[in-house]
């Protein structure tokens, strides 16, 4: 089954920063020229979107509780996108996911074309 896996989650000080990563887990990201948005799960909450960037120009989407502290972004082989996180709140804490979208639009990204979240990566923000 394809699926896309978050890294680089982990515990950080209020104000502190991370930089999560988003691969294909046996495929090749950038082939798929998908949109991918980034979401979080808090404790017990419903899935919140974070961000998207389109598969194409790397047009960029953020919620307004993250902009300015947070950039989405495709590394430079295209198989990896990012999200670096700044200036962390405690309200981040919560599972992050990369999930591919049939677009990212300034509405946000549309409907996810795959059912599976995939591997999620841990955030706490705590003192």
């Amino acid at each position: 089954q394809l699926q896309l896996a978050a890294t680089g989650g982990g515990l950080v000080q209020p104000g502190g920063s991370l930089t999560l990563s988003c691969q294909g887990s046996g495929f090749n990201l950038d082939r798929t020229g998908y949109p991918i948005a980034w979401h979080r799960r808090a404790p017990g909450k419903d899935y919140q979107t974070i961000s998207c960037i389109s598969g194409s120009d790397d047009f960029t989407y953020y919620a307004d509780s993250v902009k300015g502290r947070m950039t989405t972004s495709r590394g430079d082989a295209g198989n990896t996108v990012y999200l670096k996180m700044n200036n962390l709140k405690p309200e981040g804490t919560g599972v992050y996911y990369c999930v591919p979208h049939n677009q990212c639009a300034q509405f946000g990204p549309g409907v996810r074309i795959w059912s599976s979240w995939g591997q999620g990566t841990q955030v706490t923000v705590s003192s």
